[in-house]
Formats: structure tokens, C-alpha cells, sequence
């Protein structure tokens, strides 16, 4: 019992000293005093999604209608936003996009960048409720390992960042992730006005290969970062950096099993089906699970 209570005290006394080198522009922002909030959301994210999906087990899908859609327009016009003002006033600060410190001033270009970054954070919560919607509407396929873990640690993970480094080399994954969650919840918005809208949406593929290809950059950036000794915590860049990697391992097998295995397993599928009807038809029958009544086909009932 004393050695969890001196854990504790250090852990305690920790995060007291951490607290007092954070930035001081945020710790009056909303969310910023403590993190514990965040964690108390994230934990309550992954909960009600466990006990949502056993809670819609026997239950009807929810029909959200035209709500889906506004959800997602307000999540483009807030990344458009997060990545207009990131562009706009990093680009008058001077910023430099190989290597840049963080400024802890009460610039106007500085303060803007800082509060964009907090949007991004904030972002990541509102997010949390694509996997909501999803539960809802029994789309549990799309609940997968990579989308609950990606959602549950960016909300904390940014809630560091800000706190900490709200400026300098933040801005450059906050930049590219806005840009491309501006063209992600377009692609939710449009899909959610209904099945004629699915011949305009051919390009998710090429969504998901832009997705993959941010955290490659993201990658290659810190990287860099640490190749030029870059006046940025040093353990900050390692983490992100193993973080994405994580995320790149996750993202390529969701595209390989979607875009690559399944198609295959889709064609043999095929091919084996008519093969079995071309075989059936040799013998003067039909298959494939049907069967003629008085001329017409009618498809067995399986109990």
C-alpha cells in the first residue's frame, strides 16, 4: 500500500511540476486547466460504444435522416476553418515549415495559431460521435479496432499538445489533418443524403490513399525534425512517431483487406457461381439455391 502511495505522489508531483512549464496562453481555455475531463470523455467514448453496441443487439437501427448531413457539413466548415487560419497566420508569422519553435507570445499571429490548434483539439471530441452515430444506425462493421483506438487517443493526445506546444511544429499535423477531414466529411455528408448520391462517391478509395499518405508525410516531417535537431521536445517527436506508426500499420491493412482481399475473395466468388450455374444448366436444371414452380423462379426461404 506505501509503494502505490509514494506512485501515486510522484505521479502527482509529476504532472504539478509539468503543469507549471505548460503554456501559460491556455491555461485559462476551455478544457485546459487539467486533464481530466479529457479522459473522463474519452473513457465514457469507449464505454458507451461497448454498451451501445450490446444495447442495439436486439433493438431496430436508428434512422437520423437529414440530421447525418448537417453533422457533417458543420465538420467540414470546422476543419475548413481549423485549416484556413493554420495556412493564414503561420504564413505571416514566417513560419518555417522544415523546422519551427514554438513562440510563447501574445502575438496576434502566435495567439491565432494556438487557437486553431484548440479547435483541432476540440475537433477530435466532436468527432467522437461519428462512432456514436454508428452504433445507432447497427453499422458495426464500420466500428472497427482502427476507428475506436484512432478516436480515443487523438482527444488526449492533442490535449498534450496544446497544452504544451500550442505553436511551432504542431501546426504541421493539424494543418494536413483538417484539410483532409474537410474532404473526409464531405464524403460522409454526400453519402448520407441517400443511395443516389453513390455514383458521385466512386473516389473513397482514393480517399482512404490520401488518409494513408498524410501520416506518411506526418512521418517523413518529424523525421526531419529530428534529423536537423529541431528546437522542438524531443520526446514528443519520438512519440509521434510511434504513434504513427501504429496508425500507418492499422490504416494498411484496412486498406488491403478492403481494397485488395476483398475484391479478390468477390471475383472467385463470382467465378465459382457460374461455374455452378453453367454446370447446373448442362443437366437441364437451374441452381443456386432456387427453384422453378409452375414456370416462375422463386427463391427458397432459409429458416
Amino acid at each position: 500500500m506505501d509503494i502505490i502511495k509514494d506512485k501515486y505522489y510522484e505521479v502527482s508531483e509529476f504532472y504539478d511540476w509539468a503543469l507549471s512549464i505548460s503554456d501559460p496562453r491556455v491555461k485559462d481555455w476551455f478544457l485546459m486547466q487539467s486533464i481530466v475531463p479529457t479522459l473522463v470523455t474519452t473513457i465514457a467514448y469507449i464505454i458507451i460504444v461497448l454498451a451501445g453496441m450490446k444495447f442495439m443487439e436486439k433493438r431496430e437501427p436508428v434512422k437520423l435522416g437529414n440530421f447525418l448531413f448537417y453533422y457533417n457539413i458543420a465538420l467540414v466548415i470546422l476543419n475548413l476553418h481549423i485549416f484556413t487560419q493554420v495556412i493564414y497566420y503561420t504564413t505571416k508569422a514566417g513560419y518555417n515549415y522544415s523546422c519551427q519553435t514554438v513562440v510563447y507570445t501574445d502575438d496576434e499571429n502566435e495567439l491565432q495559431i494556438a487557437k486553431a490548434l484548440w479547435w483541432f483539439y476540440f475537433s477530435k471530441c466532436l468527432e467522437m460521435l461519428d462512432t456514436i452515430f454508428f452504433v445507432l444506425r447497427k453499422k458495426n462493421n464500420q466500428v472497427s479496432f482502427l476507428h475506436v483506438y484512432h478516436h480515443a487517443s487523438m482527444f488526449p493526445l492533442w490535449w498534450i499538445g496544446v497544452k504544451w506546444v500550442a505553436g511551432g511544429q504542431s501546426f504541421f499535423g493539424a494543418m494536413i489533418n483538417s484539410f483532409i477531414h474537410v474532404l473526409m466529411y464531405g464524403y460522409y455528408g454526400l453519402s448520407a443524403l441517400g443511395p443516389h448520391m453513390q455514383k458521385y462517391l466512386w473516389w473513397k478509395r482514393y480517399l482512404t490513399m490520401m488518409q494513408l499518405t498524410q501520416f506518411y508525410v506526418g512521418m517523413i516531417y518529424t523525421l526531419q525534425s529530428l534529423y536537423f535537431d529541431c528546437d522542438f521536445p524531443k520526446w514528443m517527436q519520438y512519440a509521434g512517431f510511434c504513434y504513427g506508426a501504429t496508425i500507418i500499420a492499422l490504416f494498411l491493412n484496412f486498406y488491403i483487406q478492403t481494397y485488395i482481399k476483398r475484391p479478390a475473395r468477390s471475383k472467385a466468388s463470382k467465378k465459382e457461381s457460374n461455374g455452378t450455374v453453367k454446370s447446373s444448366k448442362a443437366n437441364g436444371h437451374i441452381s443456386n439455391d432456387k427453384s422453378t414452380i409452375n414456370g416462375h423462379v422463386e427463391t427458397k426461404k432459409h429458416k
